[in-house]
């Protein structure tokens, strides 16, 4: 049997030559060193400098140095230019992943989704190391602090859907993202967001995989990823009062500030702080006046219990009041926090 190999050249770009072809190389070499014409005729770029060209072109001819060839050109890249273009690839797929949300997301459902956030990413615990963003709550949603999320959920799948026809994006980065746009959309701060999240696997799948990829199983066999569900009981009460919310988010890493700034994503919706499709610092205003203190009403109806006990706190009404005075100050301190909620206890792809 002959032990001739063909390899097939491919499209080479480097940052000062190109080279196109569509000739064979066959190991081992038997083939004239001297340049053949025809249909295999090996062409290099006439728009190219001559010295790299130059390089390429005799390699190909060499037989085995072809190959050797083509390996390295890429590691002498300049590193700065490899750098560029995975930042470029990555501002690219974040700019798709948004246009698909914007395509399904409206200032009505803003507040839904932006909830959907903070009930994956809430349940982060520092000490136990579970939890976080991890689109974990798509298995959750019947838990009843999770009430009514599905809608919101289901919102994000059409714009999932889409995406997954390109390029396949976890749940944790499609919600991260989505309350990101939501407070935009609703005239809040425009908060980045990097993807790269991993959605919660269980780890008996992940040594299925490392049990078939080690014995080198010619035919992989794999089971569909099994997604693994967070400890309950994890998110705050809306019953706390400041003490113990300030302790609850203490556990997750926050501190008084961050849980004050985050809680001023209650401005949007239904609770009964201004405009509720718009994002701004009412929530605030509207605590330092307690109007659930006046007789009867709509206006006893307004916030959770954990809002009006934020306003009871002297630190926490410290930060109220300031961010009641300067939106400004709200809408940078919140995309902050809004940006080390998404980004504490996820797993990624690759190291931040």
């Amino acid at each position: 049997m002959s032990n001739t190999v063909a390899v097939d050249c491919w499209l080479l770009s480097s940052g000062v030559s190109s080279f196109t072809s569509t000739s064979k190389l066959y190991f081992p070499a038997n083939f004239s060193r001297k340049p053949r014409f025809g249909s295999n005729t090996i062409r290099a770029s006439a728009t190219t400098n001559g010295s790299s060209e130059d390089v390429i072109y005799k390699a190909l001819l060499c037989g085995r140095r072809a190959l050797l060839s083509m390996i390295t050109l890429p590691l002498v890249m300049p590193c700065e230019r490899i750098d560029n273009s995975v930042g470029a690839i990555a501002a690219d797929e974040s700019f798709q992943v948004r246009e698909e949300i914007r395509k399904v997301l409206s200032k009505g459902k803003a507040a839904g989704v932006l909830r959907l956030v903070f009930h994956d990413a809430g349940t982060f615990e520092i000490d136990e190391k579970t939890g976080g963003m991890n689109g974990s709550i798509v298995y959750e949603l019947d838990r009843p602090e999770n009430k009514g999320l599905k809608k919101s959920l289901k919102i994000l799948d059409k714009a999932k859907s889409q995406i997954d026809l390109v390029k396949s994006v976890s749940w944790a980065d499609i919600i991260a993202l989505a309350g990101a746009e939501a407070v935009s959309l609703c005239g809040g701060p425009s908060i980045p967001i990097q993807l790269g999240r991993i959605d919660s696997i269980s780890f008996s799948f992940k040594l299925m995989a490392f049990i078939h990829l080690s014995t080198r199983c010619q035919k992989l066999t794999m089971r569909k990823p099994l997604m693994v569900q967070d400890p309950e009981g994890k998110l705050p009460e809306e019953s706390l009062d400041a003490i113990s919310l300030k302790q609850c988010f203490e556990r997750k890493g926050f501190s008084t500030q961050e849980l004050v700034a985050l809680s001023g994503a209650h401005t949007l919706g239904s609770k009964g702080f201004g405009n509720p499709t718009v994002f701004d610092n009412e929530y605030f205003k509207i605590l330092m006046k307690k109007p659930w203190l006046s007789s009867g009403g709509m206006t006893s109806m307004v916030g959770l219990p954990s809002d009006r006990a934020l306003v009871e706190d002297d630190e926490c009404v410290g930060w109220i009041s300031k961010y009641a005075e300067d939106q400004s100050l709200f809408f940078d301190d919140f995309k902050n926090a809004y940006t080390k909620l998404v980004d504490t206890g996820a797993t990624w792809k690759k190291a931040l």
